[in-house]
């Protein structure tokens, strides 16, 4: 079941109809409605969140108008979590709601604001996990939104559905209000966030021949080569996806075996599982899988050196999967597989994961929860 962290901002987009340019100096919600304001942020969750009815998927979101009365409204059954602070919602509130959505292992964290809300939440979770903004602020600048709140929820659909989205970082940038107001727009630049977007495939690999899989192979390898950090050290698994990213660094590789490698260099090969333990325990690790066989299996199919403690011990966050979409489309939109051995591992890595596909190009794909 795809697991949807929903936060509203009811403060959101109540400046505009009252000439405020924005939210940020709004002191109560009954001021700005004395004052004519309309509320945007609850009408336009609802708005998104029509396409997702009858979807296999559960609401998790925060108390009363911050989330749970949009979904209910909606005709979900949201699990709420934590608390409102005051009376009043707060920026610290949307912070806190994306920090506790965030520890709960969410897919996606779908949000309705503007261009503070989007600060709020990059404050909060920077790129640690997916996020989409419905559009609901006075100011949209940021490039995390949708173009409309419906096509935010039809976007959450192709995810629910398996369909394959990708993934990219996009920009989070608000305006002075107080220089707006005055007639002076100074956008500034606050940091990124991850955000899914509708993608449409300019080709079928398998109708172009091994040429053009020798060119997206050396796309990944490339992505990966320019975002390798020091002193960390990658477990690199078996299969040929992860086997082009070893040639392309110039290193030898065990096809059917795990090698670990720090800093460009290659430091053990072949390892056992009692060895990667070891060579990982002390030290900052990511492991780099890519789908082994025919059947969607990530782990436990030709990789069984990637044992459950290591998996576990790693994170979701540590393990970083490659592949083409070739390989994903072929799957006909059944879910990747963890056969760990073990029911917390598989549990730890079901959801929804990024898969890169390309340079500085992810997908998000489900992994089934067996």
């Amino acid at each position: 079941m795809f697991r949807l962290g929903l936060i509203v901002n009811p403060l959101a987009g109540l400046g505009g109809s009252i000439a405020l340019k924005g939210s940020d100096d709004i002191s109560s919600i009954d001021q700005a409605l004395s004052l004519g304001a309309v509320p945007r942020a609850n009408p336009r969750t609802l708005q998104a969140l029509q396409p997702l009815l009858n979807l296999d998927l559960q609401i998790i979101t925060y108390p009363a108008e911050m989330g749970e009365d949009a979904a209910k409204q909606a005709g979900f059954a949201p699990v709420v979590l934590g608390a409102i602070q005051t009376g009043q919602t707060t920026a610290e509130d949307t912070e806190s709601a994306a920090r506790e959505l965030l520890a709960e292992g969410v897919d996606l964290i779908l949000f309705a604001g503007g261009d503070g809300t989007a600060r709020n939440i990059c404050n909060a979770v920077g790129t640690a996990a997916p996020v989409l903004g419905i559009p609901a602020g006075v100011k949209i600048h940021s490039g995390v939104y949708a173009v409309t709140p419906k096509a935010a929820g039809e976007i959450v659909a192709l995810l629910v559905r398996g369909e394959l989205v990708s993934l990219a970082e996009q920009e989070v940038r608000d305006i002075d209000e107080e220089a707006f107001r005055t007639g002076r727009v100074m956008a500034k630049h606050y940091g990124e966030l991850q955000v899914p977007q509708e993608h449409r495939y300019l080709q079928n690999t398998k109708e172009s021949g091994v040429e053009v899989e020798e060119i997206v192979l050396d796309d990944i390898a490339a992505d990966f080569a320019d975002h390798m950090l020091d002193d960390v050290r990658y477990i690199m698994g078996s299969g040929g996806t992860v086997a082009a990213i070893m040639q392309h660094l110039g290193l030898d590789n065990t096809l059917l075996g795990v090698d670990v490698i720090e800093s460009g260099e290659l430091i053990a090969s072949d390892c056992t599982a009692q060895q990667l333990l070891e060579l990982t325990e002390d030290s900052d690790a990511r492991l780099v899988i890519t789908i082994i066989g025919g059947q969607g299996h990530i782990i436990g199919r030709g990789n069984q050196q990637i044992s459950a403690e290591l998996l576990v011990g790693l994170g979701k966050n540590n393990i970083q999967l490659v592949a083409t979409k070739a390989k994903l489309k072929a799957l006909e939109g059944r879910p990747l597989i963890v056969d760990s051995g073990d029911e917390a591992a598989n549990k730890m890595l079901a959801g929804m994961i990024a898969v890169r596909t390309g340079y500085e190009d992810s997908v998000l794909y489900r992994v089934a929860e067996l």
